[in-house]
């Protein structure tokens, strides 16, 4: 089997289309962006952007599409936004009405697409410079927790902030700082180090979405701002529809990660 973590983007798209994968993007395609999706229709799309532009930490935006518009032209040409993520979720007035490995049934003329930056981006670049990241070992979702931290409120959006967790030895702390500080277009640095209970997560081995990870001595939880939050708000404030990715299962683009460092 061709080794995953080094096949080009479009090839793994199309496995993804076809249906040949089903599991999360973590690992996959090193040294390409992964994105998030938010799927709306125009009727709240302004309102959306609007919210993502007030809160670039978890909602950093990669490519927004036209009206009912399905290959994402910028980041990803001949792709398909309704085929090649592995898992999609549709919720409808907050509640989660199922997971998908596609939407082609359910697409409307009036829907518009949202694409956000990934902190599975940056991990490649911490696997560079030998840096652990625990659920790839694993082969596992990573964790990711609602917070009591609050997103800005824009139209009708608003709602909590979700993070996504990695453990990390104490010794690679800065280092990690440092790498993930440099790729602000996927959440860059992180919102919170050490103590979850002090952004409001209670039990670290329950996450709200993915899988739990084991945290080792000498390793410190480190959080990042994550572009689930989307799917958070939407349990918050209902809208009529909004199609996503199931978390973990993310759309790999044609973007390299050193198109998105900024140091």
């Amino acid at each position: 089997m061709v080794d995953l973590a080094f096949e080009e983007p479009f090839k793994v798209r199309q496995k993804i289309r076809e249906e040949k994968y089903k599991r999360p993007t973590a690992g996959l395609c090193r040294g390409y962006a992964q994105g998030n999706l938010v799927i709306l229709p125009k009727s709240l799309a302004y309102d959306f952007l609007l919210f993502a532009h007030r809160n670039p930490k978890p909602c950093p935006i990669l490519e927004v599409t036209d009206v009912g518009e399905k290959e994402l032209k910028t980041i990803a040409e001949n792709s398909d936004i309704t085929t090649d993520i592995p898992k999609y979720r549709i919720y409808k007035k907050g509640e989660l009405e199922g997971e998908y490995l596609n939407i082609k049934d359910y697409w409307r003329e009036d829907f518009v697409s949202f694409v956000l930056g990934c902190s599975f981006t940056f991990e490649s670049a911490l696997l560079d410079e030998g840096i652990h990241i625990r659920h790839i070992e694993n082969k596992s979702n990573v964790a990711m927790y609602k917070t009591n931290i609050q997103c800005k409120t824009a139209g009708v959006f608003s709602g909590p902030m979700v993070v996504s967790m990695r453990p990390i030895h104490v010794d690679n702390i800065v280092k990690t700082i440092q790498i993930t500080s440099k790729y602000p277009k996927v959440h860059g640095a992180p919102v919170h180090i050490g103590n979850p209970s002090l952004i409001g997560i209670e039990d670290i081995y329950n996450p709200d979405f993915g899988d739990p990870v084991e945290i080792k001595e000498n390793e410190v939880p480190i959080f990042w701002a994550c572009g689930v939050t989307p799917q958070a708000v939407a349990m918050n404030v209902k809208p009529e529809i909004m199609i996503t990715h199931a978390p973990g299962y993310m759309f790999i683009t044609d973007v390299k990660n050193n198109q998105l460092s900024e140091l």
